[in-house]
C-alpha cells in the first residue's frame, strides 16, 4: 500500500512504461516482418505467441535479478576487450538481427515474394516462432537491464512489463497491417534493424552507441517517410482523376518501351537504325492510343460526313448514273430518291452496272438491299457488332430528326485506329509542310492529336469532332482566310473557308522548353 502512495513510484512506473514501450518496438517491427512470411491464417497466431513469449521472458528475467547482475560480470578478455555474459548476448543477438535483416532486405530489393496462392513458398510456422524466440531474448535483455537500472522495486518493474507489452498487443496488428502494406516501410524498416543490430555489435565489444543517436536517426528517417506517404497518397489520388483508358494507354506504353529497350540490347545479329526504330515505335504508339480510346470516341468522329458520302440518285437517267459509277473509286453506294435523306438501299457498283446494262430499275435493284441505319449517339464499340452483321456493307448514320450525318465503313473504324488509308481520288488529311502540317476541316480531333502526340484537343465535355469545329468554337464563328488562334500547344492559321464551313487550316506545334533544352 506504501508503494501506491509514493509519487515517485509512479512517476518511476509511468517513465518506465514508456522506455519499455520504445525498446520494444523494435522488436514489434521485427515480429510485424517475420509474421509476414506466413499464411493470412496463421500471422496473428504468431504475432500473439512471440509477444507472449517476450512477456514471460522478461518477467522470468526480472525475476531473477541476482542472476541479471552476474551477467554484467566479466568472463574473459580478449585483446584488451572485456567481455561479461550481457556482452556475448548482445554480441550474438546483434550478429542474427544483421544476418536476418540482411537476408529479408536482399528478399525484398530482389523481389522475391512468396505466393499468396495455396499457402505455397510461405515459411514453416514453427520456424518464424523460433526466430521470434531468440529475437525476444536480445530484446528483452535489453528491456530489463534498462528496468533494473531504473527502478528498484520488483513488483513496480513487473507492473510497467505488462502494461507496455499489453499496449504493443494491441499495437501489433495495426503496425503489422501498415507495414506489409507499405513496401517502403518495409525497407526502412529493415534497415533500422540492421542500424540495431550493429549497435547490439558495438555493446558486446564494449563500445556503447547512445540509444539518443539511434532513435533520432529513426525518427527523422520516420518524418522523411511520413512526407513520402502524403506524397504517394497525393499522386495516387491525381492519378485516379485520370480516365482508366488513358492511364492504362500510359502504362502499356511504358511496357512497350521498356520492352524495346530490352529487346533492343539483346538482339546483336539485328541492327535498327535510329530513324526505323523510332518509325516502329511512332505505328505502335498510335494503334494502341486507337484502341484504348475507341470506346469513348463518339460517331462522329469516326463515320464518313455527310458532306463527302457519293450516293446515286435513281432519279437519274442510266447513262449519268453510269459515268458516275465509272468515275467514282468506290464500290458500295447509297441508292436515294432524289435526295441523301430518302435512302432506299445499298447497292454494289458492279451489280449496279449489270442492272443497268440489262435495262433493270434502279430502285427495286436498291430497295432488295435495304440499308441498315444507326443513331449517332451509338456507342463505336457496339458498332462493330452492328457492322459484323452488315456482312461488308456499311451503316447510315442518322440523328434524332432522321436526318442522315454520315456512314460509317469497318474502313472507318480500321482508320480510327491505325491511321488514314485515303481512296484513290482523296488527298491525305493530314500533310507535313515545312515546320507544320496541312490539315484538312474535317480531321478527326483524335487523329490530329495521335499525329501531333498531343493530348490536350479532345474535350469529353465538349460535342466538337474535327479541326474545323474546334476552330469554330474558339472563335466563336467561322473564321475567315488568313485568321489565326492560339490553341494551346497549336497555332492554327486558316488556308481555305467561306461562309458555311473551314475547308484547309495550317497548324504549327509550339515547341515546350523541354524540347528546346534537348537540342
Amino acid at each position: 500500500m506504501e508503494l501506491l502512495m509514493d509519487p515517485q513510484i509512479w512517476v518511476g512506473l509511468l517513465t518506465l512504461i514508456v522506455l519499455e514501450i520504445v525498446l520494444g518496438i523494435d522488436n514489434l517491427v521485427f515480429i510485424a516482418i517475420l509474421a509476414d512470411k506466413l499464411p493470412p491464417k496463421q500471422r496473428d497466431k504468431a504475432r500473439l505467441i512471440g509477444l507472449s513469449l517476450a512477456l514471460i521472458m522478461r518477467l522470468g528475467l526480472l525475476s531473477l535479478i541476482s542472476w541479471m547482475v552476474t551477467l554484467t560480470q566479466p568472463l574473459f578478455t580478449v585483446a584488451n576487450l572485456t567481455f561479461s555474459g550481457r556482452d556475448l548476448i548482445m554480441l550474438f543477438g546483434g550478429l542474427f538481427l544483421l544476418f536476418k535483416a540482411t537476408t529479408e532486405l536482399h528478399e525484398r530489393l530482389e523481389n522475391r515474394q512468396h505466393d499468396d496462392g495455396h499457402g505455397k513458398g510461405y515459411a514453416s510456422f514453427w520456424v518464424v516462432v523460433l526466430q521470434i524466440v531468440v529475437l525476444d531474448a536480445v530484446f528483452s535483455l535489453d528491456a530489463v537491464i534498462t528496468a533494473v537500472g531504473m527502478v528498484n522495486h520488483l513488483p513496480v518493474m513487473m507492473a510497467a512489463v505488462v502494461i507496455a507489452m499489453g499496449v504493443m498487443l494491441l499495437a501489433s496488428k495495426p503496425l503489422t497491417n501498415f507495414v506489409n502494406q507499405h513496401p517502403t516501410v518495409v525497407v526502412l524498416c529493415l534497415s533500422f534493424l540492421l542500424m540495431i543490430g550493429l549497435s547490439l555489435v558495438a555493446e558486446g565489444f564494449g563500445f556503447h552507441i547512445p540509444k539518443g543517436y539511434l532513435y533520432a536517426a529513426i525518427g527523422f528517417s520516420i518524418i522523411i517517410e511520413f512526407f513520402n506517404q502524403i506524397a504517394r497518397r497525393n499522386f495516387i489520388r491525381h492519378q485516379s482523376n485520370v480516365p482508366l483508358r488513358a492511364r492504362t494507354a500510359d502504362a502499356i506504353l511504358r511496357l512497350m518501351n521498356g520492352k524495346r529497350q530490352e529487346r533492343s540490347q539483346n538482339e546483336d545479329n539485328k541492327t535498327i537504325t535510329p530513324i526505323e526504330a523510332e518509325s516502329f515505335a511512332a505505328e505502335e504508339r498510335y494503334m494502341i492510343n486507337g484502341v484504348l480510346t475507341l470506346a469513348s470516341r463518339s460517331l462522329r468522329s469516326i463515320m464518313t460526313p455527310r458532306g463527302e458520302i457519293s450516293w446515286v440518285d435513281a432519279y437519274k437517267s442510266t447513262a449519268e448514273i453510269r459515268e458516275q459509277l465509272l468515275e467514282s473509286p468506290h464500290s458500295l453506294f447509297p441508292v436515294c430518291r432524289g435526295e441523301l435523306d430518302e435512302i432506299i438501299g445499298i447497292v454494289r457498283a458492279k451489280e449496279l452496272l449489270v442492272a443497268l446494262e440489262n435495262g433493270g430499275d434502279v430502285a427495286a435493284i436498291a430497295a432488295q438491299s435495304p440499308a441498315i441505319v444507326v443513331p449517332e449517339t451509338l456507342d463505336p464499340i457496339n458498332l462493330l457488332g452492328v457492322l459484323r452483321r452488315a456482312r461488308g456493307s456499311f451503316v447510315i448514320v442518322n440523328n434524332e430528326f432522321g436526318v442522315v450525318q454520315g456512314l460509317v465503313t469497318p474502313l472507318d473504324v480500321l482508320e480510327a485506329i491505325a491511321g488514314e488509308f485515303p481512296d484513290a481520288d482523296e488527298t491525305p488529311e493530314i500533310v507535313r509542310d515545312g515546320d507544320g502540317w496541312l490539315v484538312k476541316g474535317s480531321t478527326d480531333l483524335h487523329a490530329i492529336q495521335q499525329h501531333l502526340d498531343i493530348n490536350t484537343l479532345v474535350d469529353d465535355d465538349e460535342d466538337i469532332a474535327s479541326i474545323a469545329g474546334l476552330v469554330i468554337a474558339v472563335n466563336g464563328q467561322i473564321p475567315k482566310v488568313g485568321d489565326i488562334l492560339e490553341v494551346a500547344p497549336l497555332r492554327i492559321q486558316i488556308i481555305e473557308a467561306n461562309d458555311y464551313r473551314v475547308d484547309l487550316v495550317r497548324v504549327v506545334k509550339e515547341r515546350s522548353e523541354h524540347e528546346d533544352e534537348q537540342e
